[in-house]
This record gives C-alpha cells, sequence and structure tokens, in this order.
C-alpha cells in the first residue's frame, strides 16, 4: 500500500482499541479493491467522546468505527442517525455527511449475514437469547424484525429480560417476546430452540465459562449462536456440539459488521470470493489456523 497526500483514513475508535481486529478486515478490502485508503485504531481517552468524533471531521476522516464502550455514548455528537441505530440505541459506524457523522448500527445487519451465510434461519423460530444487556436487546429486537415465531429472554436478572421483552412487544405489536429467570431454565416448555449467546461470559481469557452447563439445556437447543469471537470456539458452542446441535461464533458478525460499514464508506460492493480473503486475513490476525 502506497500512502500519499489523497489517501483518506478511516479507523476505529474505542478505550481499549489495541486489540482490535477490524484493520485486517478494512486493509485487506482496500487493498484488494484498490481503494487509497487506510485504517487506523484510534484510542479515544473516557470523557473525550465529543472531540474525537468533531476532530475526526474536522481532519477529513472518511468514516469511524465506534466500539465499546462509545457505541451509545457518541449518538448526541452525531449530525444524523439512521433508524435501525436509533431503535437499537448503538452506534458502531459513522458515516461522513455534510456538517458532520451519520450514525448506524452494522452489527446487527452484519450477524444477520453472517446468519444467512451460515444457514441459520430466524423466520419461524423459536429463538432464545441469553442476556439482557445492550446486545441482547438488539438482538431480540433483529429477531422480532426477521420473523421468529417467539422469543424467549433468559437471564439472572429477570426484571432486566421482562424490560426488554415488553419494549420488543410493544415494537412488534403483538405478543411475541417472554421472560424467564435463568435458573428456571429447565421450565422451557419443548426443544428446537435456536440460542443466541448475547452475554461475555466464555470470553478471552475466561475460555472455560459457560452461562449455563447443564447438558439437559443444551438438548433444547438445534443451533447456537455465540456472539462472542475471541476464543472462536467458546465453552457454549462446545456444549451445544456435545448434545447434538450445531454451532457458530462471533467472527463472521465481525467481518460482515466490517464489510457493511466499508460498504457505506466506499460505495463498493464486497463479494462473497472478497469476504472470504478478508475472514481469511482475519483469522490470520488473531493466530486462528
Amino acid at each position: 500500500m502506497i500512502i500519499n497526500g489523497y489517501t483518506r483514513t478511516c479507523g476505529v475508535m474505542g478505550n481499549p482499541v489495541e486489540h482490535t481486529m477490524s484493520p485486517a478486515i478494512h486493509n485487506t478490502l482496500a487493498e484488494e479493491l484498490g481503494e487509497n485508503l487506510v485504517y487506523v485504531p484510534l484510542r479515544v481517552p473516557k470523557g473525550h467522546v465529543g472531540e474525537a468524533v468533531k476532530g475526526a471531521f474536522a481532519l477529513n476522516l472518511l468514516g469511524v468505527n465506534v466500539t465499546v464502550p462509545y457505541k451509545s455514548e457518541v449518538i448526541p455528537f452525531l449530525k444524523e442517525i439512521d433508524p435501525l441505530a436509533e431503535t437499537i440505541g448503538a452506534v458502531n459506524t459513522l458515516v461522513r455527511v455534510e456538517g458532520g457523522f451519520r450514525g448506524y448500527n452494522t452489527d446487527m445487519p452484519g450477524l444477520y449475514r453472517a446468519m444467512c451465510e451460515d444457514g441459520v434461519s430466524i423466520e419461524g423460530e423459536k429463538v432464545l437469547i441469553l442476556g439482557a444487556g445492550g446486545v441482547a436487546r438488539a438482538v431480540a429486537i433483529l429477531v422480532a424484525e426477521k420473523g421468529a415465531d417467539r422469543i424467549v429472554i433468559l437471564n439472572r436478572t429477570l426484571e432486566k429480560a421482562q424490560k426488554i421483552a415488553e419494549e420488543v412487544n410493544g415494537l412488534a405489536g403483538k405478543q411475541l417476546a417472554s421472560a424467564l429467570e435463568l435458573r428456571a431454565y429447565l421450565s422451557l416448555p419443548g426443544d428446537g430452540y435456536l440460542a443466541i449467546q448475547a452475554t461475555d461470559v466464555g470470553m478471552f481469557p475466561k475460555t472455560g465459562e459457560a452461562v449455563i452447563e447443564d447438558a439437559l439445556f443444551y438438548e433444547k437447543i438445534h443451533t447456537g449462536y455465540d456472539l462472542i469471537f475471541n476464543p472462536a470456539e467458546t465453552r457454549f458452542m462446545s456444549l451445544v456440539k456435545e448434545n447434538g446441535g450445531r454451532a457458530f461464533g462471533g467472527l463472521k458478525m465481525l467481518l460482515y459488521q466490517g464489510i457493511i460499514a466499508y460498504e457505506l464508506w466506499t460505495g463498493a460492493e464486497v463479494g462473497p470470493v472478497l469476504a472470504k480473503k478478508a475472514y481469511a486475513e482475519m483469522k490470520k490476525a488473531m493466530n486462528i489456523l
């Protein structure tokens, strides 16, 4: 890559940000598509998000990704916000517009694109969501929009799960979602669930942990999707497989949220061959064979 006076800059703001795999995705895409563009990490100290957004615009950055802990904090500093990001309440992609940035959420479209590629359908499914944080809320909104037949939100604190269920039912205009306390998992009716693991349990370095260990729970799951991408195979995924289900991790979600952001910034279309190459480069950066 040759960097010159015409090179456009994109990056990811967060804190910490040193662990990011996004440069492997975006710099591969730029190189393969012949774009004069470079993507770098941008560490933003606590309390400086507004200054960072204004500075990024003033410095003529083409676009910015936003990672934890700033996905909600960044919203007041945007010129515009996409309806999906506004509904979810989280922004992970800033696209340059006149006078500032427009905020998008590509995490959930990225998850959906990854699930489609993995052959995982949402329409007509009984969906079980583990967790009731911001990510779980976004997942619940996504699966409701994509035609889930029923949604059960399983969480240690029942009230948090109930709040999400009520919100989803309000958006759907019907009784679609319900909440269940985590310890009551054996009372889940029937089996045949698509389970989406939306907590940070099992994330590096505590890779030997899962929210639930009981094999009887995993026998209810035909497909498990863990949003964690490090490690590439989590304890949750292993338990799903050990009990006869299919299991997928968060690596492809990470890939496709990045690809969608890149497409928004540049107007390019990233096809399956290039997506596969970017995926390989991302895994190489993570030392995954």
